[in-house]
Parts: C-alpha cells; structure tokens; sequence
C-alpha cells in the first residue's frame, strides 16, 4: 500500500470512529436492554446492514473467496439460500421471538424448557462464539491485512481487536448505525475489487471491461461454473449436490440465521414491522454477496492458471486458496486498493464487534444475572458487559494464532466446526416453536446427543467400511482417500435422529403426566404485510433463476 491507499483508510476510520462518537453521545443506555439490544431504536435499515456487516467477514472474503478459488461458484448456495432463509426466518421465526419477548436464545429455552437447558446452552454458545468464530474472524481478517499491508500479523490482530472493541462498548445503538456505514464501504469497496478483477481477465486475454472478463471467466473456468456437483466431482464432500438444496444446508441457514444470538440480536429490540423490513432488506443484500466474494476467487483461479501471480500463491509447494483475495487485492491500482482495504477492515471489525456483543449479551444476561449476581442492577450489568467484550477479545487474540485452520479453507472450516451443534440447536428450537408437546428432557438429548452424535458421524470412517454407503452418495472419499460422510449430510442425519429421539422421549413423558411449559403461538401472528410478501417472491425468483441457469 501506498500513501493514498492510507489516506483513503485513513477516511474511513475518521468517519466511522466519528459516527459512532455521536451515535454514542446521542443515545445514552438507560439499562441493559437499551445497551444489548438497541431497543426501540434501530430502522429497518440500520437492522438490515446491521445484519450484513455482521455476517459478512474475514470468512467470506478471505475464505469464500478461497472456496471460489477452488469450487467456483457452487460455493455461492451459502449466501444465496441465506436469502431464503431470511425470510422464512422473518415470517415464522421473529414473531414467536417477539410475542413472547423473548431477548436471548438462553432466554428462549429457559421460558420454553428449563433452566438447565438454557444454561448448558449459554455455555456451549459462549464456547464456540469465542473458540470458533471470534478467533477464525480475527485470524483470517488480520492474514488478509497482514498480506495487504505488510504489517506484522500479531500486529493486525493487535488492530483489529483494539479497533473492534472501541466500537462494541459503546453498546448495540453504535454497533447498529455505524454498521451502515461500513456496510457502504463493504459494498462499494467489494463491487469496486470484483470489477476490476473482471478488467484484469479481459486486458489479460486481450479485451477489456468486466462484461467481458465475465464471459472470458465463464469460458476459460466452465467447470467453475456449476452449482449442483454429482457425486464423482473432488468437491461433492464439501457440497453433496441435491443436498445443498434440500438436505443440510438449511440445517446451516436456519440454525445461523433464527437460532443465533449474533444474528437475531439485530431484530429483538424492534417492532415485528421494522423487524421483518430489515430483515428482508438483508436478504436483498445477500443476492450481492457473491459478486463481492465469489466471483474475484474465481477470477484469481484463471488469472493462477495464466501464470499471472502463480507464486504468491504458493506456500511449501502447494496452492493456498485463502491466498486468493489478499493477492488480487495487491494488484489493485493505488487509492483503490485503500478502498479494498478499507472494505475488507469494515468488513471484519463489523463482524468482531457484533460477535463481541452477543458474548457479552449472553453472559451478562443469562449466566451473571441469572446465577453469579442476581441482584445486579441495570448499571452493574452494563459495566459487566463490556469487561467481558474486552476479555473475549483478549482471549480471541491468544487463541487466534493456534486456530488450526486446515487445507479445506477458512469458510469449510466454520461451516464444519459449527455444524457440530448446529443440528441439535435447531431441532429443539423447532419443536420448540412448533409442537406444544416438546419436553425439556427431549431438548436435553438435542443438545448434548445432537454434539456427541455429530462427534460418532464424524469419525465413524475410524471404525466402519463406509466404503459400501458410496453407491448411495451417502459416504465419499475425501482428498485423503478415506471415505466420510459429507458435514452436510452428516448434519441432516443427525437433526433427523434428534427429532425422532425428541418426539418419542415427548410421547413417553406426556403420557407419564408432564406437561412442557408453553409459548404463546398463533397463526395471525405469521401474516405478513402485501409489500414483504411481495419483495419476498422477487428475491425468491431471482434465486430460482439463478440455480436454473447454472445447474
């Protein structure tokens, strides 16, 4: 980077740190709920880029696009079958968590289970937020930076955390609205990165502009280009073709986008109306995400195979896909690679700070008040607060160089890892929701069957030939040779078990005379007015259109 590269960042952090100062100074905490949750003051759209800034990071420039690298754009059903799920979550989910002002997913299992549940719970979130997802944000952001800038990777870490928590205490209101601002720049800076990645195709191959770098991609990468993989293809282990549409990839989007307090935060502190707005307004926003991400990986993937950067890819002689976006981000003319910059580090301090504060959101409120200090009051709390972002992130900082990310790259590494709850988490919250009947023991078996069940899934090829499910699409080999089940089938299987186990564990303990306690449930209460049902159906054609043209 050069000195207009830093002075185009250095506009970036002025205006953020800027903007959050006076969101800060503008709208004091009066209690917890206002610092946690923002509530009654964040729009639509605050809620909506909230949302985005929040998801979209360090694992989806460096690491999706990385996975664009290797699988192409197949590795886009992430993003764009979020879309659908934000709207099923908006129109089942939400209003059962606001009806029953419901404020964290513990929360949500104590009023519907029992406390047991929602402690465990609230031990396994804090767990993986901090072990899996604070440290792989942090670690893959400051890699990117480190690459980018030249700065030390201790260093970037050191950064980011510090710059993340600046803006985490000064509680969701700032998270909120300074989110709309780095959302600006995450989506300027990223259209800006995939446009020219398109022009450096087309100038390479003799043309020029993106339209034509698209189509050249499209030519010299078809294999690229494929969003359902058969069963013979070196990427189905990651991606088992029909399953992606209908099997455990809605596990994934349902268990992030309606069971996750980093996510739904964004929502339960406002009206169902403004809830549902800025939740769709982030499903609009997510058709964008693999232009952003996706299609620059797989620009780099040609422009690798043309010799255009082949070393910096290479690390003791094998390809490191989560090279990708740093090293095409180098190749950006001075000032916009400041701009890239600018958007990679709005991207990842957005992320930090939202993960941050639901560590935070969950251990002040579901274990210190409920269990260390329940007659905290509400100044108390808010200072316990933010010494647990400060903490979480001082952990993140140590954890983060010995996360382990392996050869599948930095995205299939949180799906993965994620996807050892996230089965048992959405079988208990649906039931939950949906069937009265539900016990809290049968919830109990969801969360610790559905983890140990994901563990046996996991290493079962240890122990059992999985060699003869392979006519079956259900086991594979993977880049070892040894045959697995695929994360996402295994995810599918194991939400299928605990569902079972739930509704016989239910019979048996309401015929033995208990009753499960019971949320207030109504089919009014999934209405949605004519304006989201119709932005919901074009969001959903344009999806449906997309997967019809690259099957």
């Amino acid at each position: 980077m050069q000195t207009p590269d830093y002075i185009v960042f250095f506009i970036y952090f002025i205006i953020v740190s800027t903007y959050g100062w006076y969101v800060y100074k503008r709208k004091k905490h009066e209690n917890s709920k206002d610092y946690f949750l923002a509530k009654d003051s964040l729009t639509w759209w605050a809620i909506g880029a909230s949302l985005i800034a929040s998801n979209i990071s360090a694992e989806q420039f460096i690491g999706m696009s990385g996975s664009g690298f290797t699988m192409g754009l197949a590795i886009a059903a992430y993003e764009w079958l979020a879309a659908v799920t934000l709207i099923v979550v908006a129109v089942f989910f939400i209003p059962i968590y606001l009806k029953n002002k419901i404020y964290t997913m513990p929360q949500f299992l104590k009023t519907r289970y029992n406390e047991t549940v929602a402690m465990i719970m609230a031990v396994f979130w804090l767990l993986l937020y901090v072990v899996v997802n604070l440290t792989s944000i942090l670690f893959l952001g400051a890699l990117a930076i480190s690459s980018i800038s030249g700065l030390d990777f201790a260093v970037c870490m050191v950064g980011l955390a510090l710059f993340a928590i600046v803006i985490t205490l000064g509680g969701m209101n700032v998270i909120g609205y300074t989110d709309v601002i780095q959302v600006v720049f995450l989506v300027l800076g990223g259209l800006v990165t995939t446009y020219l990645a398109l022009d450096m195709v087309a100038q390479h191959f003799g043309s020029e502009g993106p339209i034509n770098g698209f189509n050249l991609l499209t030519k010299n990468s078809a294999d690229h280009f494929q969003m359902i993989f058969e069963k013979d293809d070196p990427y189905f282990i990651d991606l088992p073709g029909l399953a992606v549409l209908v099997g455990g990839m809605w596990i994934v989007n349902l268990n992030y986008w309606g069971c996750n307090q980093y996510i739904t935060q964004r929502a339960l502190g406002a009206d169902l109306q403004t809830a549902r707005s800025g939740i769709l307004f982030a499903a609009f926003l997510k058709l964008l995400m693999p232009i952003i991400v996706v299609l620059p990986g797989i620009a780099a993937y040609v422009l690798f195979k043309e010799n255009v950067f082949r070393d910096e890819m290479m690390l003791n002689g094998e390809v490191m896909a989560d090279r990708a976006y740093p090293v095409l981000l180098n190749l950006l003319p001075v000032g916009l690679k400041g701009l890239a910059f600018a958007a990679l580090t709005a991207a990842v301090v957005a992320s930090l700070a939202g993960k941050a504060n639901s560590i935070a959101t969950i251990f002040t409120l579901d274990i210190y008040k409920k269990v260390l200090n329940p007659v905290a009051d509400e100044k108390r709390q808010v200072e316990v607060g933010r010494w647990v972002i400060v903490i979480s992130m001082i952990m993140a900082v140590v954890i983060a160089p010995y996360l382990g990310i392996d050869k599948k790259g930095g995205f299939q590494y949180i799906q993965e890892y994620t996807g050892f709850v996230s089965p048992g988490i959405l079988a208990m919250f649906l039931l939950g929701f949906f069937w009265k009947k539900a016990t809290s023991n049968a919830a109990l078996f969801a969360t610790i069957g559905g983890f140990l069940l994901s563990i046996i899934f996991k290493f079962m090829p240890d122990y059992v030939d999985l060699q003869f499910l392979s006519s079956t699409g259900f086991s594979v080999a993977n880049s070892a040779g040894v045959y697995e089940i695929p994360f996402i089938d295994r995810m599918g299987f194991v939400f299928i078990i605990c569902v079972l186990v739930m509704y016989l564990i239910s019979i048996y303990e309401n015929r033995n005379g208990i009753i499960p306690n019971a949320l207030k449930v109504d089919s009014s209460m999934f209405r949605t007015t004519p304006g989201f049902a119709v932005g919901a159906l074009f969001i959903i054609g344009i999806i449906a259109a997309l997967y019809g043209i690259y099957w």
